[in-house]
């Protein structure tokens, strides 16, 4: 299972919320490496201090290890990247987050306290290439009811369904769902436009909220939660009753 995104969600809220301060001369040491790194093109050296998987924007994959960083560094760190970090010094564009670690231009670049790469939230002209790709080869395979939409979200798998939740564009979200014994590429269940993603806090947890019927089904994505809880969840409501509630995988995201 892929951790859940973090690319899109939280790392945006993050900068936004939090108060963000110079760089300490620890810190400061970091990032000067990092920088010095990059300029050098030294792949396997910032790939020993990378935390994996590293994530991309879905439909992209993850980043797994070392050998894939190095084999697709150049498609995260074109020039234009490249030339942002260098031009970049460890007392100007960069701040400390701190728990979080630190971050470059507001959230583009994250490393924690120790330095190691946590997040690259920029997309080269290479992954929006293969991002739109991925995207046209999913939309063959769908159901032409719900074979258009601006991003693929997640997918879903609880033991009773699968369940498919695309960006329309605008805020707008739409849910689709299958009974487990069926394919994605059948004609869905349900499906249920004007969904919305609602946030709590900077944990990283966060939901997808959509109203039919007088039911609200709810699909929680879990970053942090206690010991034993799920990566995601499907609860439905009707009024302030839970009429459904399944633990669920995070099959894609």
């Amino acid at each position: 299972m892929r951790r859940s995104n973090l690319f899109l969600v939280v790392l945006f809220f993050w900068s936004g919320f939090i108060v963000a301060q110079d760089l300490d001369v620890e810190y400061q040491k970091l990032v000067k490496k990092f920088i010095e790194n990059v300029k050098n093109d030294k792949k396997e050296t910032i790939a020993d201090a990378v935390v994996y998987p590293l994530d991309r924007e879905y439909p992209i994959p993850d980043i797994a290890n070392k050998a894939d960083f190095i084999k697709r560094y150049s498609e995260i760190f074109d020039a234009r990247l490249k030339n942002e970090i260098i031009k970049s010094t460890p007392a100007s564009g960069w701040n400390d987050m701190g728990l979080r670690g630190m971050m470059l231009i507001h959230g583009k670049i994250w490393l924690d306290t120790q330095g190691r790469l946590t997040a690259v939230n920029y997309q080269s002209k290479a992954e929006i290439e293969l991002k739109n790709k991925l995207n046209a080869s999913q939309k063959k395979n769908l159901d032409p009811s719900i074979a258009f939409f601006q991003d693929p979200v997640c997918i879903l798998e609880t033991s009773k369904f699968k369940i498919r939740i695309d960006h329309l564009g605008f805020n707008n979200y739409r849910y689709a769902s299958w009974s487990i014994q069926k394919e994605m590429t059948e004609k869905p269940d349900l499906v249920i436009n004007g969904g919305v993603l609602v946030v709590e806090g900077i944990g990283g947890n966060h939901q997808y909220e959509f109203k039919k019927d007088g039911s609200v089904y709810e699909c929680a994505i879990i970053v942090l939660g206690e010991k034993n809880s799920p990566p995601a969840r499907l609860k439905v409501y009707k009024g302030k009753k839970v009429i459904l509630s399944q633990d669920a995988e995070i099959i894609a995201n």
